[in-house]
Formats: structure tokens, C-alpha cells, sequence
């Protein structure tokens, strides 16, 4: 892997994480809708998005022939369902945690998914672990026990977003699809429901396609664009670089949606919010020089 590959690759990345980052700024500006309304926008549109990318990048045959292999195998029409539903699950609790004020609740959850990750590994795959890891994941825990006594508040959001996100992690693990193919089997699995929602819901109507449609309907629409390109971002940057860059880059998108929630959104952040993290910042810290000793140990294992 050359030098420029690896420098494209950290680029991609980075990009990828620096707009999921920011995409609370974008949800923000459709406060006012329903969470469950954007959310079936958001499926839809990135279904329509998706598969206009399908077939302009010269691959629907080969998007045909993925899905008629997935249909010949059960176990994979069980995975690609569940994480349809995981992921679903998972892009409405980040919408309905931005739009009713819990930034830093999101933030939260994305500093603690990869900790989480670790403890799927373990109990599920019986991947081994090494001591650092988890010391770090008690110290996340410590950090929840606290933060839910100190301030009398569970942060189910941070918890629950971390949960389905792991899941969905574990569950893409076991299907060996592209990002781009991903996403469109997934929002295709969620895309009628999505359609049955927005027309039996009463909080969903008001929406149409004419030359003047609102900016909230643009914005419905733009969901599904802001969805895919990160995503797309990302399976063409981290291919290139080393898995320990991924695990250090994964933490630009929470750090961003933290400065945004303190600064930008002005949400309450008390000592116990600063003694919470400050955990989470340990356990972070101990998790990834475990996984840079990991890789320096192939490294020289390799020479």
C-alpha cells in the first residue's frame, strides 16, 4: 500500500467522519417535523439516492446478481433484515436525541460504540481482548453509573445509540456486501414501511414534489444525499489505511457533535457532564494505545 494511497485514504476518512460530525447542524434545521416523518424521508430518499448511484456507476447487474445470491442463502436474508431494522432504529434515536436537545447525549453514544463493540466481540464472536480493553470498558461503564447517580439521569439515548450501532457493526460483519450495496439493501428492506408511514401518519402529511416546495421539503429530500455520501466517504478511505487510523479517526465525528452541543447548542453541561467524559476521554485513551501496541506487535511480528 503506497504512501498516496494511504494519504487519499486518511482524507476519505477523515471527511467522512468530519460530516457525520456536523450532521446535526443539518437535522437542526427540520426541528419542527416529527422525528418519525424525517426518518421515513430519510430512508426513502437515500433509497432513491442509492439506487440512481447503482446504476450510473455501471453496477446493477452486479446489484441483480447480489440480490439473488442473497435470496438463495436464509442466514443472509436474516442479517441484511436485522440490520435494516438495527440501523433504522438507530437513525431515528440520533434524529429525535438532536432535534429534541440531547446533543451531548449523542455524542456520548458515539464515544462509547466502539468500547461497546469490544464487549460484543468478546461475549459473541469470543474474539480475544486484551487487559487495557477491558479495563476501558469498565471505566465507560463506571462513567454511566456515575453520570445516572450524580445527576439522576440514565442517558438511555447515549446507551441505546451505542447498542444499536454496535449490532449493526457485528451484523455487517457477517455479510460480505459493499458499503453502496449496504445501504440500498438495507433502505430497500425499510422503504415500504417508510412509504406506509408518511401516508397513514397524520403528523406526516403536507409533503409534495412541485416547483415550490418548502425548504423543509428540500431538506427532507437533501436527507438521503447527507446520509449516503459519508457512508460512501468512508468505504473508499478506510480500505486504504491501516484498521488502528480507522479506530483513531472513528473519534472526529463524536468530538465534533460535543463541541457543537456545548458551544454551538449551549446545552446543559454540568460537572457531572465533565467528570462523565473525562472518563469516557480515559478509557478512549487506554483503548487506543491497546490497539496501537496491537499493531506495532504485528508489525515487528511481520519484519
Amino acid at each position: 500500500m503506497g504512501n498516496k494511497s494511504i494519504q487519499q485514504g486518511m482524507i476519505l476518512t477523515f471527511s467522512a467522519y468530519l460530516l457525520w460530525g456536523f450532521l446535526p447542524i443539518y437535522w437542526k434545521q427540520i426541528n419542527t417535523i416529527e422525528a418519525g416523518t424525517i426518518l421515513a424521508h430519510r430512508i426513502i430518499w437515500s433509497f432513491v439516492f442509492m439506487i440512481l448511484l447503482v446504476m450510473l456507476s455501471g453496477k446493477w447487474r452486479n446489484f441483480v446478481h447480489t440480490i439473488r445470491h442473497i435470496k438463495q442463502d436464509r442466514k443472509k436474508i436474516i442479517a441484511i433484515t436485522s440490520a435494516s431494522i438495527v440501523i433504522t432504529l438507530n437513525w431515528f434515536l440520533f434524529i429525535f436525541a438532536v432535534n429534541g436537545g440531547h446533543v451531548l447525549q449523542a455524542s456520548l453514544g458515539y464515544y462509547i460504540n466502539p468500547i461497546l463493540s469490544i464487549l460484543l466481540g468478546l461475549i459473541i464472536l469470543k474474539e480475544p481482548s486484551t487487559k487495557a480493553q477491558i479495563f476501558s470498558f469498565i471505566l465507560a461503564g463506571v462513567a454511566v453509573i456515575y453520570l445516572t447517580i450524580g445527576y439522576g439521569i440514565f442517558p438511555w439515548i447515549s446507551i441505546l445509540l451505542a447498542t444499536t450501532f454496535a449490532i449493526y457493526g457485528f451484523l455487517k460483519k457477517t455479510l460480505d456486501l459493499s458499503a453502496m450495496f449496504g445501504l440500498t439493501l438495507e433502505t430497500l428492506v425499510m422503504t415500504p414501511l417508510a412509504i406506509i408511514y408518511i401516508f397513514i401518519a397524520p403528523q406526516a402529511q403536507g409533503f409534495s414534489l412541485n416547483p415550490l416546495m418548502t425548504m423543509e421539503n428540500l431538506f427532507l429530500i437533501g436527507g438521503g444525499i447527507v446520509t449516503a455520501i459519508p457512508l460512501l466517504l468512508f468505504a473508499a478511505g478506510a480500505r486504504r489505511i491501516p484498521l488502528a487510523s480507522v479506530g483513531f479517526l472513528q473519534y472526529v465525528a463524536p468530538t465534533v457533535m460535543f463541541l457543537l452541543g456545548v458551544f454551538l447548542y449551549e446545552e446543559s453541561f454540568t460537572t457531572h457532564h465533565m467528570i462523565t467524559f473525562l472518563f469516557i476521554w480515559l478509557a478512549l485513551a487506554i483503548y487506543i494505545y491497546s490497539i496501537y501496541k496491537q499493531s506495532r506487535r504485528k508489525k515487528a511480528f511481520n519484519t
